[in-house]
């Protein structure tokens, strides 16, 4: 057993070797708790700049959202860029948008110069509309243009029919920059480069307290301490209460991923691209080819829900079915469900706490850029290179509202559903 649990990426996993639990007291530079894709890519920043490096992971690296997701790489945020001009004005959502092109940047030049020759990267993404809406795409294609000099284009539905067949979608934005890959691998890729530069990495240690308010803090586990003058908090989704006021500024939501049987000649019958897919719905479907387009991953479906539901590989095999009916009967070998984290406004946690306590966590949706990049401005802020961490500060820590925001997210949710699928029925109606 790996530990992972029973995921595509742990069935793929090239390096399960395990890492020792912290015990007795050490010292660093800078304490980073969680050792996610945030946690191990400013711990990777630093290490690179002479720093030394403590991560406390209380699982495995990369064993939560980091190693359970899609495998998406592209630009943007969970939220629209009109929403985040909308709270900070155009000329700062413009410099945040940037920033997470950047994102993008990082993971390909960490894959670049690690010299990673397990995850091979497939390029080109598709988000799909389920309605008919062409001038809305050529708008935003038109507007990326020209505010980054970013490359999209436009599907129109035939094309997009012709290698996606079903009958639910439209027109698509083809973004032949993004890419999909195996992100687990990735994680630990970046675990083995932070010790080759003599960074230290415990796995199985799960902090229990902390002492945060001198000049040299003190993080704790059931064995050990570690010492520190910096900490870096990056807990994701399973954000515990270490940390009161993080842990009430993000929602944990649960999302839901399938992996299908190896049946090639099916899947060719509903999908012909190796590209990534997404739709346009507030929660929508996300999946692309893998195993050499042998099997398909299955992503989507988001409940407030913490726990795994039961029957989880029929849900989401329902959901498959219903976009692609051919694929009825088609198996689903495994299913598994992860955790991600939402703030209110939706857009990523970034930012210091207190002198020498920094955050960056609540990547859900868009994390595989902002994870990134979100890693690399704390790594900046601890080294005082930069303060481009202080342009995450607008959104700030806002209480989540406890169990109210937990309804509530709910509630919005299945309106969003209600409201996507209007819009379908409609789209149906007028073809």
């Amino acid at each position: 057993m790996t530990g992972y649990g029973d995921t595509y990426y742990s069935r793929t996993l090239t390096d399960a070797s395990p890492r020792p639990s912290l015990e007795g007291m050490v010292t660093a530079d800078v304490a980073i708790v969680g050792g996610g894709l945030a946690g191990l890519t400013a711990a990777l920043d630093l290490a690179r700049s002479g720093r030394s490096v403590v991560v406390l992971e209380a699982e495995r690296v990369g064993w939560g959202a980091s190693g359970r997701n899609g495998g998406f790489v592209g630009p943007g945020y969970a939220t629209s860029h009109a929403n985040i001009t909308r709270m900070v004005g155009p000329e700062k959502a413009r410099e945040l948008h940037r920033l997470s092109i950047e994102g993008v940047r990082i993971v390909e030049d960490n894959i670049n110069d690690l010299a990673i020759s397990d995850n091979k990267r497939v390029y080109g993404k598709m988000s799909v509309l389920r309605y008919d809406d062409p001038s809305s795409l050529a708008r935003h294609c038109e507007m990326m243009q020209r505010e980054f000099d970013y490359h999209l284009e436009v599907m129109p539905t035939e094309a997009v029919r012709a290698v996606l067949r079903s009958s639910k979608y439209y027109q698509a934005l083809h973004d032949p920059a993004c890419f999909h890959f195996h992100p687990l691998n990735y994680a630990r890729s970046m675990a083995t480069a932070i010790e080759s530069l003599g960074g230290r990495i415990f796995e199985g240690s799960r902090v229990t307290g902390c002492d945060l308010d001198d000049v040299e803090k003190t993080v704790r586990t059931a064995y050990g301490e570690v010492r520190a003058r910096d900490v870096v908090l990056a807990g994701g989704g399973y954000t515990d209460n270490l940390v009161p006021r993080l842990r009430r500024s993000i929602l944990p939501i649960a999302t839901y991923v399938l992996l299908t049987e190896s049946a090639p000649e099916r899947i060719a019958e509903a999908v012909r691209t190796p590209m990534a897919i997404s739709d346009n719905r507030r929660a929508g479907d996300y999946y692309r080819l893998v195993d050499e387009g042998t099997r398909l991953l299955w992503g989507g479906r988001i409940t407030t829900r913490t726990t795994e539901p039961r029957r989880l590989a029929e849900m989401m095999q329902k959901t498959m079915i219903s976009t692609y009916p051919q694929l009825k009967g088609l198996r689903v070998e495994t299913a598994w469900s992860g955790l991600m984290a939402y703030a209110r406004h939706l857009m990523p946690l970034i930012g210091k706490l207190q002198p020498g306590v920094w955050y960056v966590f609540g990547f859900g949706g868009r994390g595989m850029n902002t994870t990134a990049i979100g890693g690399r401005v704390i790594a900046e802020g601890i080294l005082g290179r930069t303060d481009r961490y202080r342009l995450y500060e607008p959104f700030g820590l806002v209480w989540s509202g406890g169990p109210f925001g937990v309804a509530a997210a709910q509630l919005t949710y299945w309106t969003y559903q209600v409201m996507d699928l209007a819009k379908e029925r409609r789209a149906a109606r007028a073809t």
